[in-house]
């Protein structure tokens, strides 16, 4: 994780914005007591997304419980995705 002020933000924005995209580091902005900015690449932002969305549901939490139980105890089986 990076932190910086916000002026040093503006002098280097384009070092820093790579960084966190090549890099897939996470960028604080200090902008004074207990204020701040949170910069992250798309794909990261992404990823947060989609694990919020398979959490957000009691159902899913207990599909992706059970998936997991099942990997550890060996019970798993793989399937072939039929192709149309």
């Amino acid at each position: 994780m990076l932190t910086t002020t916000i002026s040093d933000f503006r002098k280097d924005i384009k070092q820093y914005l790579d960084r966190v995209t090549k890099n897939f580091e996470t960028l604080i902005i200090n902008r004074g007591k207990d204020s701040g900015v949170v910069i992250m690449s798309l794909d990261e932002y992404n990823s947060l997304n989609a694990t919020y969305h398979e959490f957000s549901s009691k159902t899913n939490e207990k599909r992706l419980d059970s998936a997991i139980e099942k990997l550890k105890a060996g019970s798993s089986f793989q399937k072939d995705l039929i192709e149309q």
